[in-house]
């Protein structure tokens, strides 16, 4: 207020002007707060209550930053649900079950109790309130992943238990402003529970399959992907308000229905991440910000005694809870240290919720400042106690360094001239890279050299090249370029897996283009022939990310080729990124064996095993797969080990079955030292 006294122009209403002040806090405040160790969402926060109005008076709360703020919010929520790990809940669902309802319920029912009776709150403000610090927010996620202890029984539990409590706590804040405008009565739990259901069920089973057909037939601008999930979003939070309920409620169901749609690394999953981090959701935190009167915290004790019940309370409890948990599973001290501190963790989810109970009239400005309080010592406390507890975890499992988080295999990918193939064919080699990608996808043509015409023609293709470059960029995925001249094609495709020293070359199949071939054609199957490196072969029908099953065909005898680890690590990983589970069809072979050398491989995914013969496999296939399914073969090379006569067709077969998508997975050969680092060892 100062300000305003010594300079009458103040607060700051032009447009252009506020929105540049806007764009600075964003810029600056996470840069600053990071530099002692605290999270950027931090800096917003505290900046935006320094230029607000209980600060200097720089900027008030406009409707046009209410309408971002709120904006902001329903965004966060939608990538909250769009970032669970589905997977990891859906592979020991009593576990994630177990954890995330002690979790909650244990903190929540102290902190109501604690809520009335030491803070003189209402029933319902002290219920929300309560719900506000029972989730838990995976601040110590990066630590839990740089000390490879992700695939832990103990940490996957946490992972899959935010599903319960976050889910919990917006049902809470439903069932709170509910109570605010009518009353508690059996009716109101009848309604509310209802409406539940109807949005769940509308949205889980009406968008799913509306954005399967959207990605497969309405993709050439990737921008349109973008607005038709924000449509989506947005949709499911009206939604959500029709039916009487909270809009960011609506909107973590519909993150949760499009979990599998939108795989991490993606191009789109970048870009929503991208528009959330950098736009709405910091208007969201400046939003807060300014909702914060730092001068209450020295006018009184009422901030420090809430932020004070409430820290005592999470920290005790959440401790409680993981010691109940671990006493039922068995975990060890190291496993219950690590799951407290993730557990602990509170972030923006945390003032989500509270920010509406303040514009509800439930929560006083002594509540708002005490929620920042507790996320500032949480977001300290978390990753401190992760790194004390997971560093002994890690220790005690024996973590071999060089784990499958690693490994970011180099891709080459020779591109053909067709735009779509293109798209689809650089959208499975995102998936098969790290979300983090060190090294780059090589993006290779190669011209045949005509009379006249060569430099013409090295001219579309690197246009070509360059399209595809700015969509690996969006995508935040480093790519690598190149044309070459080369009278033989397959020549240039495998000297270049040379030059690039590729992990792995990746090539797209028009199956009506093959005519004289043996296999594929002349192009493929001479560099099959030529090189020794993993080739994996794609038709895919429709876009790598709709893919709801994987079908994977093993040639009885293949475990005995030298590639073979390596090639169901391919498998798997690819399986895991997708968030879908695999059928593993066992050619004429024991089920028990495969399954236990599986088990053998880097990466969880959930997995059936089946024997089957190969008369019978093409009518089991065009039965059981859809069109979003997608069939993987791991084939040796013809005359090596696993070989079968079948395989020779296959390809040619798989055509004409629903799906119209396949993989042919051909195995390294001549390294067999390489597929060991594969392996567990645990």
């Amino acid at each position: 207020m100062l300000l305003d006294e010594l300079f009458g122009w103040l607060p700051v209403e032009e447009p252009v002007v506020v929105f540049t002040l806007a764009l600075a806090v964003f810029l600056v405040g996470p840069l600053a707060i990071k530099r002692v160790g605290l999270p950027g969402i931090v800096g917003i926060v505290l900046l935006g209550a320094l230029i607000g109005p209980n600060g200097l008076g720089i900027l008030s709360l406009t409707s046009a930053i209410e309408l971002l703020g709120e904006v902001g919010l329903v965004y966060l929520l939608f990538t909250v649900g769009l970032e669970l790990d589905l997977r990891g809940f859906a592979k020991a669902p009593e576990n994630a079950a177990l954890f995330g309802l002690t979790s909650f319920f244990l903190p929540f029912i102290a902190g109501t109790g604690l809520g009335v009776a030491v803070l003189g709150l209402s029933v319902p403000a002290a219920a929300l309130l309560a719900a506000v610090f029972s989730s838990h927010t995976l601040l110590a996620y990066p630590v839990a992943n740089q000390l490879d202890i992700t695939k832990n029984r103990a940490v996957t539990a946490v992972f899959g238990g935010i599903l319960f409590t976050d889910t919990l706590a917006l049902v809470v804040l439903a069932l709170v402003m509910g109570a605010v405008d009518g009353g508690l009565s059996a009716l109101l739990f009848a309604q509310i529970f209802g409406a539940i259901v109807v949005l769940f069920a509308g949205v889980w089973f009406v968008v799913p399959p509306i954005a399967r057909w959207f990605f497969q037939n309405l993709s050439e601008e990737s921008y349109f992907e973008f607005l038709f999930v924000a449509t989506a979003l947005f949709a499911a939070g009206s939604l959500a308000e029709v039916l009487g309920l909270s809009a960011i409620l609506g909107a973590f169901v519909a993150g949760i229905a499009l979990n599998r749609q939108i795989p991490r690394g993606g191009t789109l999953m970048n870009r929503i991440e991208f528009v959330g981090n950098a736009f709405f959701i910091p208007f969201f935190l400046i939003y807060v910000g300014m909702l914060v009167d730092v001068g209450v915290i020295f006018d009184g004790l009422g901030t420090l005694q809430v932020a004070a019940t409430i820290l005592a309370t999470m920290f005790v409890m959440k401790w409680v809870a993981a010691w109940v948990v671990s006493r039922i599973q068995g975990y060890d001290e190291n496993e219950r240290g690590v799951i407290y501190g993730l557990s602990v963790g509170q972030a923006a989810a945390a003032l989500a919720i509270t920010l509406i109970g303040f514009e509800e009239g439930l929560f006083t400005a002594d509540v708002l400042n005490a929620v920042v309080l507790m996320m500032l010592v949480a977001t300290v406390v978390s990753p401190w106690w992760t790194v004390r507890a997971g560093q002994k975890l890690a220790r005690e499992e024996e973590v071999e360094p060089g784990g499958d988080d690693e490994l970011d295999p180099r891709v080459l990918l020779p591109l053909s001239t067709d735009a779509e193939r293109q798209q689809r064919l650089l959208e499975f080699a995102f998936v098969l890279k790290e979300e983090d990608a060190a090294e780059p996808v090589h993006l290779l043509t190669v011209v045949r050299p005509e009379s006249g015409r060569t430099e013409e023609q090295v001219a579309l293709v690197e246009r070509d090249l360059e399209r595809a470059a700015e969509f690996g960029g969006a995508a935040e995925v480093p790519i690598e370029s190149e044309t070459r001249v080369n009278h033989n094609i397959a020549s240039g495709i495998v000297r270049g897996s040379v030059e690039t020293r590729a992990d792995v070359i990746l090539m797209g199949w028009d199956a009506r283009a093959s005519f004289g071939r043996r296999i594929f054609g002349d192009i493929i199957d001479q560099v099959l022939r030529r090189t020794r490196i993993p080739v994996m072969v794609s038709r895919l029908g429709h876009p790598i990310n709709t893919t709801e099953r994987v079908f994977l065909v093993v040639p009885h005898g293949i475990d005995h080729h030298e590639g073979f680890y390596e090639a169901v690590h391919v498998v798997k990983r690819l399986a895991s990124k997708l968030g879908t589970p695999v059928t593993v069809l066992v050619m004429e072979g024991d089920t028990h064996q495969y399954e236990r050398l599986f088990g053998m491989v880097e990466n969880e995914v959930d997995a059936e095993f089946e024997s089957m013969e190969w008369s019978s496999l093409l009518d089991s296939l065009g039965e059981r797969a859809a069109e979003d399914d997608l069939i993987v073969t791991l084939s040796p090379r013809e005359g090596e080990v696993g070989w079968h006569s079948e395989l020779a067709e296959l390809p040619s077969r798989l055509v004409e079955l629903p799906p119209q998508s396949f993989v042919m997975v051909y195995p390294r050969h001549g390294e067999p030292e390489y597929g060991a680092q594969f392996l567990r060892f645990n």
